[in-house]
């Protein structure tokens, strides 16, 4: 029955609140009443009893029935236990204290039904290796007493600080609830300390390992992340480079992936440094995960253009649910990105259209000529805008092969303005996509090395430069690297002193 309440408690999250207090009140808290009292009334009668006061305490004639119902209920709580250890694994990646681990959604429905290898087989392991060393119920028995008793002063704890700070309980009741329990499981763990030394040591070294464990991740992690926010590039250094970025600019596009929403990621200008020439359109990904589990493909990408429209530089965040595939064929992501890079860029000129549109509301219609006619007719204007949209070493000749203008495209504009052709600047900026798609992508990766600066405790450094990069080097990757071929890789590395 023990078995049974803890299998409960421990999916709390995967059943409703009605649910839980009616089988609590109505069978869980009765034969744990039932259960306790009658083991009490035993031992009270026969003080000197055996360990096996539970199967002791069963009459004979209903020992089998108790003992089937026992295993089933251990079995039970075994299975609780897991799905509650993938469960706390799993938040504790979310709010990066620990580190990334392979996660097989195994509903499509409920979001919190998961399994982590990983930690499937650690706890197999585990429980192999204490049962060989013990070789005894009784010092099992005594390492699960003191982990019981731990949950419940950190369930109060936590109850407690929910209390004060969401449900804003009277100040009163809230410290006068873990005054009562809290005194309670006092008592109880001063019961069962006096058995650390006869295997109550066991979730206790379990307990620090972990703690160090998450406390370093979470602590490296965010200095990580503190040192790229503090190294972005800002815009002004990248308004002194120029539509060039200081370099080359040649047909294709790359794909820089990061973890910065905003901003442009300090290894961009690694980059810049270590490469000869860079593409003549950059998009910057960035890789979010949404509590859905499937995230539809026309609204897998959010884009936005980063600095002017000539440095041709998009800043990209792509949405996966929990059970999307994250390791895609590279092609139809990529015709995907395209195909979402051009929504932006036709949305873009719509928005320019229905501006002029309000602001000259006299006119009837808003006719652009094509790209030919302009460059014929209006060669030495600068208001077209097309001088500030070329790209460095972008073929001259790739409207002569396709004839005399680019394929035709309308943007859909309300029933009081007529449509309008494409504007030069959105045909140029399409044809240079387009240029740049058939010249290929390539993903550029950036490995950042964490190390502890010089002047650092050594506490820090051991830290650091030896826990924190072992579990780096060891934890699951980032999904940057889906299924493309490594001769359309590039990383660079970068070292970053925290």
């Amino acid at each position: 029955m023990v078995a049974g309440a803890e299998a409960m408690f421990a999916d709390l999250g995967h059943f409703s609140v009605k649910s839980i207090q009616i089988a609590f009140t109505s069978v869980v808290f009765p034969c744990l009443f039932l259960a306790y009292f009658g083991q009490a009334a035993y031992l009270m009668k026969f003080p000197n009893s055996s360990e096996r006061i539970f199967y002791d305490s069963v009459p004979d004639g209903l020992f089998w029935p108790v003992f089937g119902l026992a295993t089933v209920a251990a079995i039970i709580a075994s299975q609780a236990m897991i799905s509650a250890s993938f469960s706390c694994v799993k938040q504790a990646m979310a709010l990066g204290c620990f580190p990334r681990l392979k996660i097989i959604h195994t509903s499509k429905r409920h979001m919190g039904q998961i399994y982590i290898p990983v930690i499937n087989w650690f706890l197999m392991i585990m429980c192999m290796l204490v049962v060989a060393a013990f070789q005894s119920t009784t010092d099992i028995s005594n390492a699960y007493g003191i982990a019981e008793v731990g949950v419940m002063m950190v369930s109060t704890t936590l109850v407690t600080v929910v209390m004060l700070l969401i449900w804003q309980t009277n100040l009163f009741l809230a410290i006068l609830f873990p005054l009562i329990f809290g005194t309670i499981e006092l008592i109880y763990m001063s019961a069962v300390l006096s058995k650390i030394f006869e295997g109550g040591w066991l979730p206790l070294v379990f307990a620090s390992w972990f703690l160090c464990v998450m406390y370093i991740w979470n602590y490296g992690s965010v200095l990580k992340y503190r040192s790229e926010v503090k190294q972005k590039i800002s815009m002004d250094f990248m308004h002194e480079l120029g539509s060039s970025l200081g370099t080359v600019r040649v047909p294709g596009i790359g794909l820089l992936y990061n973890e910065l929403v905003q901003g442009i990621p300090s290894i961009f200008a690694q980059f810049l440094l270590d490469l000869p020439a860079i593409h003549s359109v950059i998009v910057f990904v960035c890789i979010k995960y949404v509590p859905v589990p499937v995230v539809p493909r026309e609204e897998r990408f959010l884009f936005r253009r980063v600095g002017p429209k000539d440095y041709h530089m998009f800043r990209c965040v792509a949405r996966y649910g929990y059970k999307d595939v994250r390791k895609e064929d590279h092609h139809a992501f990529e015709q995907l990105l395209v195909d979402s890079l051009e929504k932006l860029l036709r949305k873009e000129a719509l928005d320019v259209a229905l501006e002029i549109n309000l602001n000259q509301p006299d006119l009837d219609s808003i006719s652009v000529r094509s790209r030919d006619e302009s460059e014929i007719q209006d060669g030495d204007d600068d208001g077209d805008g097309m001088d500030e949209l070329k790209i460095p070493l972008m073929r001259d000749q790739r409207l002569e092969t396709s004839g005399a203008s680019t394929s035709e495209a309308s943007l859909t504009l309300p029933a009081s303005v007529m449509p309008v052709d494409e504007d030069p600047s959105l045909e140029y900026e399409l044809s240079a996509l387009r240029e740049a798609t058939e010249s290929g992508f390539t993903y550029l990766l950036g490995h950042g090395d964490v190390r502890a600066k010089k002047n650092s405790w050594f506490i820090k450094k051991l830290s650091i430069n030896y826990f924190y990069a072992f579990m780096r080097k060891n934890c699951r990757g980032g999904a940057a690297t889906m299924r493309v071929p490594h001769m359309n890789i590039i990383q660079v590395g970068m070292t970053y002193m925290v």
